[in-house]
């Protein structure tokens, strides 16, 4: 542990941070809890290009909806750190999971909301759902009919915005006075509907499968965020494919994926 808190020495001095606690360790970054000025913080170090894509668009956000970044160069963020002790993971599991979907659905209104100053360059949906189509080809099953509906909605997009891309429990923390407050964006360019897809594979396996949830949030979605609820549904089902497609291509199992594709198609074609 004190050799990894030796990768954050350097900016430790140059931002006048103190440590305070335990380096965690991501498949893509490390961050290691600090405060300034008795503020807690959050310092994350990445080499990962679409860590240092997403600072970007966090940077344009500016708090709005989204952690705030502080200080930043090309390998590290210092960003505000979101200290309020509720969770939405927790809530989806103890009853509470539409006032979860309406936390997440708020966060999204912010995040898209027009702000000033040009948005960006971002990383196009058709891009993001190559691994898709050749996945489908590989496989079948349920990921046939997910890349034929990626195919029809990204050949007739409709209200496009800058997107964060992973937007789900998880990835939503509670900033105490600020609201709740995204993290970790992908930095995505396309409809805005689709932003809410992963939220129906969260915050597990055992709520985003219970039987009548996803149906049940769908509705409750697609009318907080003002979105059709069929073309919403879509979404899922294609979102859900490209899950299970990319655990496929790793090796890791797309169970959860493939089952909520499998209840998408099925609310689709009215079963």
């Amino acid at each position: 542990m004190q050799a990894q808190r030796q990768d954050f020495e350097s900016y430790l001095r140059l931002w006048s941070l103190a440590p305070d606690g335990d380096v965690i360790v991501t498949h893509t970054s490390r961050l290691l809890p600090v405060r300034r000025d008795g503020v807690p913080l959050m310092l994350k170090l990445s080499h990962a290009s679409e860590e240092r894509y997403g600072g970007q668009l966090m940077l344009w956000w500016d708090g709005e909806g989204a952690v705030r970044i502080l200080e930043h160069d090309d390998d590290a963020l210092l960003m505000e750190r979101a200290t309020g002790p509720r969770s939405v993971s927790d809530m989806a599991r103890s009853g509470e999971d539409d006032a979860a979907s309406l936390i997440i659905c708020e966060v999204a209104r912010r995040l898209h909301a027009p702000r000033p100053g040009s948005a960006p360059a971002a990383t196009s949906l058709d891009l993001w759902f190559r691994d898709l189509f050749p996945a489908a080809d590989r496989h079948g099953g349920v990921l046939v009919a997910a890349a034929e509906t990626a195919r029809a909605l990204l050949g007739d997009p409709r209200d496009i915005r800058v997107l964060h891309g992973d937007l789900h429990h998880g990835n939503v923390l509670d900033g105490g006075a600020r609201g709740f407050l995204a993290i970790d964006p992908k930095r995505l360019l396309g409809e805005r509907s689709f932003d809410f897809a992963n939220l129906f594979c969260n915050p597990d396996a055992a709520v985003a499968t219970r039987p009548g949830r996803l149906t049940r949030q769908a509705g409750i979605v697609a009318e907080a965020a003002g979105l059709d609820r069929e073309r919403l549904m879509r979404w899922i089902l294609a979102y859900a494919g490209l899950s299970a497609a990319w655990h496929l291509d790793d090796g890791t199992d797309p169970a959860l994926a493939l089952a909520v594709a499998g209840i998408a198609k099925r609310d689709i074609e009215g079963g």
